[in-house]
């Protein structure tokens, strides 16, 4: 059995752990530099805000309604997520962080202690409540795949108040049959076009195609959505621990840091690990937040974060580098006892589909290099 676990509006529950005071108000969150809505609480979602719409857009909306509007705190983000996994973790055999907000779960053992899954979701439900104030949705199935549905009915669809459980032929039907083919996992807005086009427009009726005719249309991806749907496991747990959606490096300090150099020098260390872990999960990062604080219990507080955009996707450790040289100067605050730093990869995309520079050369690259290196 496997599960999924995800929270609410992650961005948007993280500031209201941060704020109590707004916990039963509207709340949006606002990309860096306040451009778009990316994250809408369950409360401001009733007053159909739409995501990813240009802040300045609907602002006199907001106002009207007394939303509560914050900008993203990556910081915050990463720290409560830290949290919800070290709390998620206690739950099962196997645990693999997916997202910033959302794990796999895999029982073996664990299977033969629970009688009632839904039963076990509320009580996953109420640790990571009672422990970090976020509400998450806990989904269930004998695949990667159903549980990803059944976590997606638990969030999305009436009825299921933050559980659904995929065990039996009756509730796979169900659920499936109130989903939108997009969204499967795996099942794009390109793909599910073409698969409405062919008159399939719920996950059910994907579920029926004949998982060879769709590997033959499609991929073999596809081929394996299908059988997935149909409680057929053809995903390794290797498979499962598909790349993350954003990469982390961060620390505190062992002793407080006031020079620049060394602050400098920590973050550049922070950018060499980002780029390790983007070239190993095959990926690009277009854009990276590189944030600098003090402790929250120093007499003056302080904390800058800054936002940085590549022209070209890159895990070039160099590129990254640069940046953390490029924005040094605006972070640093001199007389600043520093606490803690790190880098993170927030928009990733694969290097599968990237067209690369041809005049661009990568370091980090070595392939690259080696034909670099043959004499013409």
């Amino acid at each position: 059995m496997f599960a999924l676990v995800d929270a609410v509006a992650f961005y948007a529950s993280a500031e209201k752990v941060f704020d109590p005071s707004i916990r039963f108000k509207p709340v949006v969150v606002l990309t860096n530099n306040d451009g778009c809505i990316c994250a809408i609480c369950p409360i401001a979602r009733k007053l159909n805000i739409p995501k990813f719409q240009p802040y300045f857009k609907i602002k006199h909306y907001l106002e009207q309604h007394n939303v509560v509007v914050r900008s993203s705190n990556y910081e915050l983000y990463a720290d409560l997520s830290e949290r919800m996994m070290t709390v998620i973790n206690r739950f099962c055999d196997d645990h693999y962080v997916y997202s910033i907000d959302e794990s796999f779960l895999r029982f073996t053992g664990f299977s033969r202690l629970i009688n009632d899954w839904a039963d076990y979701g509320q009580t996953i439900r109420r640790a990571v409540w009672r422990e970090t104030g976020l509400p998450v949705g806990v989904g269930f199935g004998p695949t990667p795949t159903l549980a990803k549905a059944a976590n997606h009915a638990a969030k999305k669809l009436p009825g299921y108040n933050g559980i659904a459980v995929i065990n039996n032929e009756d509730t796979r039907k169900t659920i499936l049959a109130k989903m939108d083919v997009t969204d499967v996992w795996g099942i794009g807005s390109r793909l599910g076009k073409k698969l409405k086009l062919m008159g399939i427009t719920t996950a059910y009726e994907l579920a029926c195609q004949n998982p060879r005719a769709m590997r033959r249309t499609f991929s073999v991806v596809v081929e394996r959505t299908v059988s997935e749907l149909n409680g057929v496991a053809c995903l390794s747990w290797d498979e499962v621990k598909q790349n993350k959606k954003e990469i982390y490096s961060t620390r505190s300090f062992g002793e407080r840091v006031s020079d620049i150099t060394t602050l400098k020098s920590a973050l550049i260390t922070h950018a060499a690990t980002v780029g390790r872990k983007l070239r190993k999960q095959q990926s690009l990062t277009k854009r990276i937040v590189i944030f600098a604080a003090s402790s929250p219990h120093e007499d003056l507080y302080y904390k800058k974060s800054l936002l940085y955009d590549f022209p070209i996707p890159t895990s070039d450790t160099s590129v990254l580098a640069n940046a953390v040289s490029d924005v040094i100067n605006d972070i640093f605050k001199a007389n600043t006892r520093f606490y803690r730093c790190g880098i993170g990869a927030i928009e990733l995309e694969s290097e599968l589909y990237q067209q690369a520079d041809m005049f661009s050369v990568s370091s980090d690259n070595p392939k690259m290099m080696k034909c670099l290196a043959v004499s013409p």
